[in-house]
């Protein structure tokens, strides 16, 4: 059950604790949207939301449309006007009273905000969301882009119930990727679903078979994520190809190594989480942009890679 009086449920109270991070007050976790984040929203072309299916797996997914495709109509409610087209695995978990999570997130500004929620309106055009808690976050390990949009083309879907070539190569140079996750049982008002963002240099992703590990970078010390894995292990990947516009999506388990032991090869990892995948999908050309690099975070700058050689090997900034 929840812990009283805090915007933090039961699991990520013990990821803090596990961490050695306890107490945490949550400073900035609001049951509303501050002005500053309602305008904030209202200038993104694109946005990453987590949803559920119908086995309660979560999913993780993009949206896309003009500035002021999002908007808020007052402090509570956050209004997209999108909806998964129906080659996403997400389109069919889109409904009334369900959960969701929102990462608004602007990579050629590094700003981000998060929310999570419940659907409290659908039409045809999109829907609205009931915020739960709005949070600001820090803008840490993103790696700065501009989106120039092309003619949308979205091309065939692949599914897999493994890790081919293609999409093992696409995790192994990534440097950003995007993780949902949802509470476990019994959690209600502290809970629900959740996207956010980790980053890092090209191969800070490591596959140990078909299993991705991945480092743990120092946060916001909130644990919302890995709070969630604690509870509920299924979760989501979100890998985008930038050039391409093409999606990576993944199912899978993820399981928490909290000792440091666990990512000591990667400089600046406190611990590392593992996920093995259970199915995915690629989705070539799904996004009507494209992007070119800026630079790295000077966070990310400050991490290392599995492999040295890797590191050594990311672009300049």
């Amino acid at each position: 059950m929840d812990a009283p009086s805090s915007p933090f449920h039961a699991d990520e109270l013990a990821a803090q604790a596990r961490a050695g991070t306890g107490g945490r007050v949550g400073a900035g976790i609001r049951a509303f949207m501050p002005d500053q984040h309602r305008t904030f929203f209202e200038l993104l072309r694109y946005l990453f939301v987590a949803t559920a299916d119908a086995e309660g797996w979560p999913l993780a997914t993009m949206l896309t449309g003009t500035p002021g495709f999002v908007y808020s109509p007052d402090p509570v409610t956050l209004r997209i006007d999108a909806l998964p087209d129906a080659n996403d695995p997400a389109a069919a978990t889109i409904g009334d009273g369900r959960e969701v999570g929102i990462l608004g997130l602007d990579l050629a500004t590094r700003r981000r905000n998060r929310a999570n929620g419940t659907i409290a309106g659908l039409d045809d055009g999109g829907f609205a969301v009931a915020v739960r808690q709005s949070f600001g976050n820090c803008a840490k390990y993103i790696q700065r882009r501009e989106a120039h949009r092309v003619p949308p083309a979205p091309g065939r879907v692949d599914a897999l119930d493994g890790l081919d070539a293609e999409a093992r190569a696409l995790i192994a140079q990534a440097d950003t990727l995007f993780v949902a996750s949802r509470s476990g049982p019994g959690i209600s008002a502290a809970g629900g679903l959740d996207v956010s963002h980790r980053g890092g240099r090209p191969g800070f992703v490591h596959l140990d078979g078909d299993t991705l590990v991945i480092p743990d970078f120092a946060g916001n010390r909130f644990y919302n994520t890995l709070g969630n894995f604690l509870g509920e292990p299924r979760g989501a990947l979100l890998f985008v190809d930038f050039e391409r516009g093409d999606l990576l999506q993944l199912q899978g388990l993820a399981t928490v190594e909290w000792s440091p032991d666990a990512a000591q090869p990667v400089e600046g990892a406190e611990r590392a989480w593992r996920f093995a995948p259970t199915r995915g999908w690629r989705r070539r050309a799904a996004l009507p942009f494209r992007w070119s690099f800026l630079d790295y975070s000077p966070a990310t700058l400050g991490t290392g890679t599995w492999e040295s050689d890797t590191a050594d090997g990311a672009r300049s900034s």
